[in-house]
């Protein structure tokens, strides 16, 4: 294991010491392979000598936020989740000492399965199993949205109230910070979804980006066998999560430029029978979905045209990426107005 080039990231000889010392049964030396980077918290797959995986987490490189990337917080979140009906890797052990790797770290169990992020992955499932493996993705939402907050330990996570009216407050603020034009159409969504804001029906966990490509699937059982990335993990309005998923899926109808996801390549049930699905599981209105498809929608812009802003400062000769960014965020506000007009 020692003959391969260190992985950018991890100090591998502190770090293998501290996993040494506190992850149960593991045996020196330690493998690194880095499964996902950039601009979220970076994901290494860590093999020991005896060939056992288990997951390394921790912040991208660089400058970042105080509040930002906070591996501790995401490990806390999914090891309150341990023992509910929502899957999630087992949680082994916390490093919250920078002196160890210069950032803290998380170290979960490893989750067998396929990551549903392109309709290639999704090529060895049929359509029954295509409808089985959504209607699970749909179970467990509504499952994350039952989580009794008080007896997992996180009723304090955050506040509970006017989760929407914060949320369009702060993204509007980054669309000030980031954008690099003018664009009239963000600023009247804006409006409109200040101007409409649903009546939130209680508080509950929200993932902040559930999705297939959030989600580890065993295909053989056509069933979520862990749900990802806990980062933006926070508490407010159930409705938010579901009205993400739907801009993902996909709608030939309503195209959106949104690759890293199956259910372009069909087969899939419509969005309105997940719809159907989670008010049955949960006695949930969803009448007023297009509205937190719009938020959806309108958020990812914003993010797109964040992503652009920071590639144009870095890169400004590449004009074609520019381009095509701002494409897509235009793509997204066009959604999301169409959605608004639908209420």
């Amino acid at each position: 294991m020692n003959d391969r080039q260190p992985q950018i990231g991890i100090d591998e000889q502190t770090v293998g010491a501290w996993l040494a010392a506190h992850v149960e049964e593991v045996t020196p030396p330690f493998r690194y392979d880095l499964i996902t980077g950039g601009r979220s918290n970076l994901t290494y797959c860590v093999t020991d000598g005896s060939g056992r995986r288990f997951v390394l987490r921790r912040p991208p490189l660089g400058s970042l936020l105080a509040t930002a990337h906070d591996v501790a917080r995401e490990y806390r979140i999914a090891a309150a989740l341990a023992g509910t009906p929502v899957p999630v890797a087992p949680a082994l052990a916390l490093c919250e000492d920078a002196a160890v790797n210069g950032t803290p770290f998380a170290v979960t169990g490893f989750v067998d399965g396929t990551v549903l992020d392109t309709p290639e992955k999704a090529a060895p499932l049929d359509e029954a199993a295509r409808h089985a493996a959504a209607f699970h993705l749909i179970d467990v939402l509504a499952d994350l949205h039952s989580v009794d907050l008080e007896a997992v330990g996180l009723a304090g996570l955050s506040r509970h109230d006017s989760y929407i009216e914060r949320q369009v407050r702060r993204w509007a603020k980054q669309w000030a910070g980031s954008k690099t034009r003018e664009l009239p159409v963000i600023d009247e969504i804006e409006a409109r979804l200040r101007r409409d804001i649903p009546q939130q029906h209680g508080a509950t966990l929200v993932h902040g980006d559930y999705r297939f490509g959030n989600c580890i699937v065993d295909l053989a059982k056509r069933e979520v066998v862990a749900v990802l990335d806990w980062e933006l993990c926070t508490l407010g309005d159930p409705m938010a999560d579901l009205g993400h998923l739907g801009i993902y899926w996909h709608d030939p109808a309503r195209p959106l430029p949104l690759a890293n996801d199956p259910t372009s390549g069909g087969g899939f049930p419509p969005f309105r029978d997940l719809l159907a699905r989670y008010a049955a599981r949960t006695g949930r209105d969803t009448t007023r979905i297009e509205y937190y498809r719009a938020f959806a929608a309108w958020r990812l812009a914003i993010i797109a045209e964040g992503v652009a802003s920071r590639h144009n400062q870095r890169h400004p000769d590449d004009v074609a990426a520019l381009q095509a960014s701002r494409l897509a965020v235009e793509h997204l506000a066009g959604f999301a107005l169409e959605s608004l007009e639908r209420l």
